[in-house]
């Protein structure tokens, strides 16, 4: 099941698509201000956007580019939803990042084909590219097992490979214990094993991560790991260690 986020202060037309789509098969999430969509998107899987222009809190075309602006949900699908038809709304809409346009009245069939091509689209994408995660000036090829740093080759066992991996997988969320060993370990965390906490503790060291301020590898206490993936750009280059 797709997760679609529909971003309309038009609370009937909201309730139409909310209910057309949810026909369709889709989970639908509507939220009629601009101000809160981010918020939403990090707190729960987002598969597309749905965005009018015309919003309270944040117009549509600003929201478009915080989302772009926001690294786990840069790649989202965003179509956009408005009542105007001139080619200079289109234009900004496109250049602020969005991949597609509805002109209102919205056509039910229409905008189901539209969803439908973004996602198939963007599942295409992921097939191709789904070998290789870059952030900043980390590489992880999934395929090949390597890890580029700074333009530099990082030597992993295999087990930290596959820690690092996941990890990255995961961007931008925090990750559970119970879920890191199930995945990598096919077992529930039994509350004592801390194999992980060492391993993260080696990731530090090895990619210059300050353990008393950490800024890529970050431990939230009581709920588990975080990958930052915007944090890799930042770093000054300079030798790895380890």
């Amino acid at each position: 099941m797709h997760n679609i986020l529909l971003v309309e202060d038009d609370i009937s037309l909201a309730d139409w698509v909310c209910e057309y789509l949810t026909e369709q098969g889709f989970k639908v999430t509507h939220v009629a201000r601009g101000d809160l969509v981010l918020d939403v998107i990090k707190k729960n899987t987002t598969d597309i956007v749905l965005l009018d222009v015309m919003l309270p809190g944040l117009n549509g075309i600003e929201v478009c580019r915080l989302i772009r602006q926001h690294e786990p949900s840069k790649q989202i699908p965003i179509i956009m939803l408005t009542a105007r038809a001139d080619e200079f709304d289109e234009v900004i809409g496109l250049e602020a990042g969005a991949d597609d346009y509805v002109i209102k009245p919205v056509r039910p069939r229409a905008l189901l084909a539209r969803i439908n091509r973004q996602l198939s689209h963007r599942e295409s994408t992921e097939d191709k590219s789904n070998t290789e995660l870059v952030f900043g000036e980390l590489t992880i090829n999934q395929e090949a097992k390597r890890v580029i740093y700074q333009g530099v080759e990082v030597e992993l066992s295999t087990s930290l490979f596959a820690f690092l991996t996941y990890l990255a997988q995961h961007a931008g969320s925090v990750v559970d214990r119970d879920s890191v060993f199930k995945a990598l370990k096919k077992r529930e965390y039994d509350g004592q094993d801390r194999r992980f906490d060492v391993m993260l503790s080696s990731l530090r060291k090895l990619f210059n991560d300050d353990p008393q301020k950490p800024k890529k590898f970050k431990t939230i206490w009581g709920k588990g790991y975080l990958f930052v993936g915007d944090a890799w750009q930042e770093t000054p280059a300079q030798d790895l260690e380890g």
